[in-house]
């Protein structure tokens, strides 16, 4: 009976430890998701900031942090030149105060507010 009852146990342990393990990599997923959303958020207000203010900016490599779900962010933007006078590439690239890891990184073009269309 024992024996019996020890097989059986195996045989139950098998697919709750698969199953356990499935729901770990789904909170994980879920974690990582959340992390590139929110930086993804912070990104899209840096470029929504320039063009409010309808800015020039000038060429160089600027940063900065954001709290932001009660956590603190990094970001940092990159203005470049473009073949058109007229134009700055500005990109913006995001990562968790604690890891290196670019979690959102987003591309813009800003016009000149001086320019005429």
């Amino acid at each position: 009976m024992l024996v019996e009852l020890l097989v059986a146990l195996t045989i139950l342990a098998l697919p709750l430890a698969a199953i356990t393990r499935s729901m770990s990599q789904a909170i994980d997923n879920t974690a990582a998701l959340r992390d590139r959303s929110l930086a993804l958020w912070i990104a899209q207000d840096q470029i929504a900031l320039h063009r409010m203010r309808h800015d020039w900016p000038d060429v160089k490599v600027t940063s900065g942090t954001r709290e932001l779900a009660g956590r603190n962010w990094r970001w940092q933007e990159q203005v470049l030149t473009t073949p058109v006078a007229q134009l700055r590439r500005l990109e913006v690239e995001v990562r968790d105060a604690e890891h290196s890891q670019v979690l959102a990184h987003l591309v813009a073009f800003l016009r000149d507010p001086n320019s005429k269309p």
